[in-house]
């Protein structure tokens, strides 16, 4: 083993990193290796006028999403991932339908719009039952009949999209009340 004079000796090299990845400063942040990624081809990066000597702060003008403002322009019709799937998952739509004299109620299929189940007080057997074809019991008996009817279709889950500034009260939840009771899950 041979001695080594301390001004002769060199020591080891402490990294073997290439010469384009050495630290070139005493920093804590210049102690990590930084590796040349690029970044992804739609993302645009702008470089302002260097703020302290060689850093350079960067700027994301874009965020990186789905679709990219061109596709979006390309395709404006084109619908959400909610709006393409909700058919399925909820393919059972409730209609309801309120006249100044008669109630209409229909369930339907989303998908082929295929209707499964229809009650209005203006059928002839209701319009000869009932006394009045617009109040709460009108409307217990379009819910009842609705529930059996789609029962009898093998339809157990339905849903129901409130109009903008509809409240589901009134009628409109007595109707949707009573389709519960009978055994009708509302999704």
């Amino acid at each position: 083993m041979a001695s080594l004079h301390p001004a002769t000796a060199t020591p080891p090299p402490r990294h073997s990193l290439a010469p384009s990845l050495r630290a070139s400063s005493l920093s804590w942040s210049a102690s990590i290796a930084v590796s040349r990624i690029l970044p992804p081809p739609r993302l645009e990066l702008h470089s302002p006028a260097p703020a302290h000597g060689n850093r350079q702060s960067l700027l994301v003008c874009a965020a990186w999403t789905r679709r990219s403002r061109g596709e979006a322009e390309q395709r404006p019709n084109r619908k959400s991932w909610k709006q393409r799937t909700d058919m399925y998952m909820r393919p059972f739509l409730l209609n309801v339908f309120f006249s100044k004299r008669f109630v209409h109620a229909k369930v339907m299929h989303r998908g082929t719009s295929k209707v499964i189940a229809v009650a209005t007080t203006n059928a002839k057997d209701l319009r000869l039952t009932l006394p009045s074809l617009v109040d709460d019991n009108a409307c217990r008996t379009i819910g009842r009949l609705i529930a059996e009817r789609s029962m009898d279709a093998d339809v157990f889950a339905l849903a129901y999209e409130p109009k903008k500034n509809e409240r589901i009260e009134g009628k409109l939840g007595i109707i949707i009340d009573t389709i519960k009771e009978h055994g009708i899950i509302f999704v």
